[in-house]
Order: structure tokens, then C-alpha cells, then sequence
């Protein structure tokens, strides 16, 4: 299997494990606005700050890479994908650590426009094409759909249920 299958998988695979140790040393009791804020905490540090570093070192540093993993040919636009990657990679970085809903927000936002945009572009693609490389339909299709959106989730609940609840 190759890394743009795998990676989706293992950063999804890693953030439920990250949350659910942070739940599991962290204040009692244990309320749904605190699971809200350690699942947000950790979407923006793995799926989308880890992976944004990721996509931006993959399109920048490894065009030629990146490019045949999705099933496009290599071009210029990717310089411009992988610093828009490096943009939302340090915000969400930041975003773990900056526990302020208005922060997680924005991040979420930006997220979903450029990712959501980026899914819709492979499902284009997959319709128009039939492209089913792994950069194109696989996992990173799910994952640019479902970070940002699970984000704005993570912060719907954490306003719900009681506001912001951060530990140190």
C-alpha cells in the first residue's frame, strides 16, 4: 500500500487513540464538552496540521511523486497546493494547542473551503475521468471531507454542551 493510502488512514487511526488518552489523564468528570474539545484538539494537530505538513512537503519537495499518487500530471500549481497545505499544517499545529473556539473555527473553515473544494475537484475527476488512483479516490478523499467537518462538529458539541473546557 502506499503512503497517500495509508497515512489517511493512520493520522484518523491516531487521532482517536490521542483522544481518547488525553480523556483518559485528564479532569474528571468527563463531560461531552470535554470529549468535544480533545477530539478537536486532536483533528487539528493530526488530520489536519500533521497532514497539511505533509501534503505541503509531498507537493512541494516530491511534485513528481504527489502528482502520480493522485493520477494527474506534475504542474507548477503544485508549489501553490503545498502552500496552501503549509498554511492550514501550522494553523492546525497552532489550533492543539490554541484552544480558543473562535481559532478552531477559523481553521475549520479555511479547511473546508480549500479541502472541500480539493474533494470535489477528485470527485469531478473520478466522474469525468474515472480516476480511482489513490490520491484521487482513496482515503484523502474521505479525509478532505470529513477533518474539516468533524472540526466544525467537534466545536458545534463543545458550544452545546458547555463551552469551552481546556486543560493545561
Amino acid at each position: 500500500m502506499s503512503q497517500v493510502f495509508l497515512v489517511p488512514i493512520l493520522a484518523w487511526v491516531a487521532t482517536l487513540i490521542g483522544t481518547g488518552f488525553d480523556l483518559g489523564r485528564g479532569p474528571r468528570p468527563i463531560t461531552v464538552a470535554l470529549v468535544a474539545d480533545r477530539f478537536a484538539r486532536w483533528v487539528c494537530l493530526v488530520p489536519l496540521g500533521l497532514m497539511g505538513l505533509w501534503g505541503f512537503l509531498g507537493h512541494v519537495f516530491f511534485p513528481e511523486r504527489a502528482a502520480e499518487a493522485i493520477g494527474w500530471a506534475t504542474s507548477p500549481f503544485q508549489t501553490e497546493v503545498g502552500m496552501a497545505n503549509l498554511g492550514i499544517g501550522v494553523a492546525g499545529v497552532l489550533g492543539a494547542f490554541i484552544a480558543a473556539p473562535p481559532y478552531r473555527l477559523a481553521l475549520a473553515i479555511v479547511a473546508l473551503c480549500f479541502l472541500g473544494g480539493a474533494g470535489v475537484t477528485h470527485l469531478v475527476q473520478i466522474s469525468q475521468t474515472g480516476n480511482l488512483a489513490a490520491g484521487n479516490a482513496g482515503p484523502i478523499l474521505y479525509t478532505d471531507f470529513l477533518s474539516p467537518i468533524a472540526l466544525l462538529a467537534a466545536l458545534a458539541v463543545q458550544r452545546l454542551f458547555g463551552g469551552r473546557q481546556t486543560a493545561p
